[in-house]
């Protein structure tokens, strides 16, 4: 097991957090994240961790693009962010979305082009109104644009979920377990651990999809 740890937005302990993530480095932590109230707390208001962060090369993931917009989520990336919780919203960034021709903004764009992954929680989307159904979750057309769409639980006992129930709410939506298989093997390979552990992980999955050596 990993940990990460989290400050909260709307608090200014970021600095001091920070710094546990990096000192533990060794011991338990694998990385640094801010969540709690977005509207409003922008993710730039803890520069001073983030350069820590980036200067000590400790990854770090945001939550964002749930209560806020894509604007929100280019804000992390700039922060530094290798991962993004939820980043559903990042699709008020592409023109045209569920049309023929979408057309990616920036933010989008380097979401895309770096794959970026979007830590989406279906269940947990819908309750906080990120997305309006599993039905027409955004995350089934970011997953068709190419984007590194992983499933998540968020919080299991807030939203009453497990990682077997989502992953059930989304075939009934429509996904195959082609569509499972690759969200799994992104988020695998968007871990915060070191790349042969990836690898090993990745193994792991294709293994237990009935792919590779048994």
């Amino acid at each position: 097991m990993g940990a990460i740890l989290d400050a909260m937005r709307h608090l200014d302990r970021s600095p001091e957090i920070a710094a546990l993530a990096i000192v533990n480095r060794d011991k338990c932590c694998v990385g640094f994240d801010i969540a709690g109230p977005e509207f409003g707390f922008p993710a730039d208001n803890h520069a001073p961790a983030f350069t820590a962060l980036r200067a000590a090369h400790m990854p770090v993931t945001i939550h964002a693009g749930e209560a806020d917009g894509a604007d929100s989520v280019g804000e992390a990336l700039f922060q530094g962010a290798r991962r993004i919780g939820h980043g559903v919203r990042i699709h008020e960034d592409i023109e045209d979305f569920n049309g023929e021709e979408p057309s990616l903004g920036l933010v989008a764009r380097h979401a895309l082009d770096q794959q970026i992954p979007l830590e989406c929680c279906p269940t947990s989307n819908v309750q906080t109104a990120a997305a309006p159904s599993i039905e027409n979750h955004p995350m089934h057309t970011l997953r068709d644009l190419g984007f590194a769409v992983t499933i998540n639980t968020d919080n299991r006992l807030v939203s009453g979920v497990s990682m077997s129930g989502e992953f059930g709410v989304l075939v009934e939506a429509g996904w195959t377990k082609e569509d499972l298989l690759e969200a799994t093997l992104t988020a695998a390979w968007g871990a915060f651990l070191p790349y042969e552990e990836r690898g090993d992980l990745a193994e792991t999955i294709l293994e237990a999809y009935g792919f590779g050596e048994a």
